[in-house]
Order: structure tokens, then sequence, then C-alpha cells
């Protein structure tokens, strides 16, 4: 990376179908731009660079969440978050309405992401806490720690943490 080529880093924390889109989208933008973007993933977020994904999303804590129904926006009270069943149906929904719109899915984002040489890091602390391995995943990821990701980060123009 030139002192002239602006870069971002994105800590991805989180695995659930509404938080993977943030930084996929935002990874795959910056790199269209002509930014060098890293992106490490972590905890929770490591579970996006499994081969297979199963993203799910729940309205549980989540008042903000409003689905375009009847009309109008409608969103979930909490108490029926703990109906069996009730994720798995909000889960449909927003897939539902993703594909209505055109949305590109989260396996789509992170194809564009490895095509643009994003440079993913799989954080090995949480591979082994998780007990995964580069098999588990797709083609692409690095193994790193937090180091790895300082070392991008220091010399970063832009860092987020979702």
């Amino acid at each position: 990376m030139s002192a002239e080529e602006k870069s971002m880093t994105i800590i991805v924390t989180k695995g659930s179908l509404d938080w993977a889109y943030p930084p996929f989208i935002l990874a795959t933008t910056a790199a269209a731009m002509g930014l060098s973007v890293t992106m490490f993933f972590t905890f929770y977020g490591l579970p996006l660079l499994l081969k297979k994904l199963d993203l799910q999303l729940t309205a549980a804590g989540n008042p903000a969440m409003k689905m375009p129904m009847m009309g109008g926006h409608m969103g979930l009270p909490n108490i029926l978050t703990a109906i069996p069943g009730i994720d798995a149906a909000c889960t449909k929904m927003m897939k539902n309405l993703m594909n209505k719109k055109g949305v590109a899915s989260i396996e789509d984002l992170r194809e564009l992401a490895v095509e643009a040489e994003v440079r993913l890091i799989a954080c090995q602390m949480t591979m082994d806490l998780f007990e995964y391995t580069l098999d588990d995943m797709i083609e692409g990821p690095e193994l790193g720690g937090a180091a790895t990701y300082i070392e991008s980060a220091t010399k970063s123009d832009i860092n987020l943490f979702i």
C-alpha cells in the first residue's frame, strides 16, 4: 500500500443477517472506490467466512426493526419474540423482502469482496475458541490476530468497528 493510497479497516464482530450487510456493503463500496480494504472477522463475525451460511435475525431487543406491511411499517413487540419460530419467520420475511427489492445476498457480497481483493483476516484466537479450521472457510481469508489487524489499522485512513 502506497502512502497516497487511501485505506479502510473494518472489525466484523456480528454474524446475524442484519449485521452482516453493513461491513460487506461498506467494504465492497470502498474497494470499488479504489480504497485498500481489510476486514478482521472476530467472535460472532467469524462465521460470515464459513463456506455454508445460515444467517438468521431476531427482532428481540431491536425496536427499530419495522417491516413494511399492510401499507405501513410494523414492529414486533419484544414479548412476541419469545414465541417459538418467530426468529425463523422474521428471517424468512427479511430474506423475501431483500429478494423482492433486489438486494444482493451476503454470499454475493462476500464473493465480490474476494474478487475486489479485500483482505479478509480470520481471527486466529476465535478460530481456536470455536474450533474452526481454514477448511471450514471460503477461499481467501488469512489467519491473523489482533496484532495483524492493528498493523493495518495504524496505517489506515478509516477504521470501523461493526
